[in-house]
Parts: C-alpha cells; sequence; structure tokens
C-alpha cells in the first residue's frame, strides 16, 4: 500500500473536514496566492506561468460567484465586486499588468479579513 504525499493527504483532509466557513476563506487565500505568483512569474517575465496563475483566481473567483444566494440582498453587492475583479483580472492577464494584479490582490486580501471577522463574531453567538 502506498503512502503518497503526507502533505498532500494533510490537505485533502483539511479540505474534506473543513466548515463551508472555512472552505470559502480557503479560497480566498488560494486567491491571494495565486495572485502573488502571477505578480512574481510577470516580474520575473514568465509570461505562461503569470497566465496560469491569474487564471487559477479567475476560476475561484467564478466558483464565488456560482454560489452566490440572490435570496439574500447582499448577494447583488459581492456580485458586483466579483464582477469587476473578473473584469480587472481579464485586463491584467491580456496587459499582464502587476498594479492591476496589487489592485485585485487587495480587494482580495479586505474580502479575506471580512470574511475572517464573520467567522470571529459568528463563534460569539
Amino acid at each position: 500500500m502506498a503512502i503518497g504525499n503526507p502533505y498532500a493527504n494533510y490537505a485533502n483532509t483539511k479540505i474534506q473536514t473543513a466548515t463551508p466557513a472555512q472552505l470559502t476563506l480557503m479560497l480566498y487565500d488560494g486567491a491571494i496566492k495565486f495572485c502573488n505568483l502571477a505578480i512574481e512569474a510577470i516580474d520575473a517575465n514568465d509570461i505562461e506561468k503569470a497566465h496560469l496563475n491569474i487564471r487559477k483566481v479567475e476560476k475561484i473567483i467564478e466558483e464565488f460567484r456560482a454560489t452566490l444566494n440572490f435570496k439574500y440582498p447582499v448577494a447583488q453587492d459581492f456580485e458586483n465586486v466579483y464582477e469587476y475583479i473578473a473584469r480587472r483580472l481579464v485586463e491584467a492577464n491580456l496587459k499582464k499588468d502587476k498594479e492591476i494584479l496589487e489592485e485585485v490582490n487587495e480587494h482580495l486580501r479586505v474580502l479575506r479579513d471580512t470574511w475572517k471577522e464573520v467567522m470571529r463574531l459568528s463563534k460569539q453567538k
């Protein structure tokens, strides 16, 4: 029986046992990570790596948009933010513009930090 990669096993277990709130936080963290990797790739003039990492961020934003529940009015606000980020990511990818990616990353950090605060407050109830 093969044991495999212990880190990969740990990561899979972490994902499989996470709550929906924790999964959302992981997605925000992943989007930030991939955005940072795209910025580094642009700095290194690695166009393919930049493209691949920008596409990963785009896919995470697509997932957020697909899971919005519009029976709650706040969902439209999130849709507007995600739609803006998606447009900026396309522009950043076309131009390989790290300043746009830095702007996107700032928005992602604000969303992540807000989500972490929501998680913290919900635990206090």
